[in-house]
């Protein structure tokens, strides 16, 4: 057991420790059900950029087109005729904004890394794709798309979600040194209720679209 604040629900009850890949601290909130990798785990920023550069994803690429169109696929029956949104982590190559533009909405683009100008909402939607997994302060992104999206706006998250705790070990998600948070679905439970969204939609693996109150 470890005693440290959970990065999402802030819990500072003791967090069990699992077993996990690449030498790192894993500990399981038993509030929130969030599996975080603590600070002192965590890539530093020239490590994480540099490894979100050796990614090989841009429009070229079928199956990331197709890896993507999970997340677009469920979001379009909720978004309005000519609704604005915002792909918050697109990385190195986006992709989601040509999806969205050939489906008829406009799309801007957002990366601390590679888009970092200020986005101007608020937004009628937001996708988050593969993103919140690298979040070190899930509760300063939340609120941060919180004051970017329209009340009664989409938000589109797609992250693998853990569901057995004896298979984190060898869980392919863990295997890589820029996830730190990993979700359960009781945890996305937990994160719309606290932020005020309404579940409309999930697979109930990685992609959840929300609606915020």
């Amino acid at each position: 057991m470890m005693t440290i604040a959970c990065p999402l629900c802030r819990s500072s009850a003791p967090h069990a420790r699992l077993d996990g890949p690449l030498g790192r601290t894993y500990l399981l909130c038993d509030r929130c059900k969030m599996i975080f990798v603590p600070a002192e785990d965590q890539p530093d920023r020239d490590t994480e950029k540099a490894w979100y550069q050796t990614h090989e994803n841009g429009i070229q690429h079928n199956g990331y087109v197709r890896f993507l169109n999970q997340a677009i696929s469920p979001t379009l029956p909720y978004l309005p005729n000519y609704a604005r949104g915002l792909d918050y982590g697109c990385g190195p190559g986006p992709t989601l904004h040509i999806l969205l533009n050939r489906a008829g909405f406009a799309c801007d683009n957002y990366d601390p890394f590679f888009v970092p100008d200020k986005p101007v909402g608020p937004y009628d939607f937001i996708m988050s794709t593969e993103c919140f997994e690298h979040f070190f302060d899930p509760p300063g992104e939340m609120e941060n798309i919180g004051r970017l999206l329209k009340t009664g706006g989409i938000l589109t998250i797609m992250t693998r979600f853990w569901e057995h705790k004896e298979e984190f070990p060898s869980w392919y998600y863990a295997n890589d040194p820029t996830h730190v948070c990993f979700y359960h679905a009781d945890t996305i439970s937990w994160l719309a209720a606290h932020f005020g969204y309404q579940l409309l939609w999930t697979d109930h693996k990685r992609v959840i679209v929300l609606q915020k109150q």
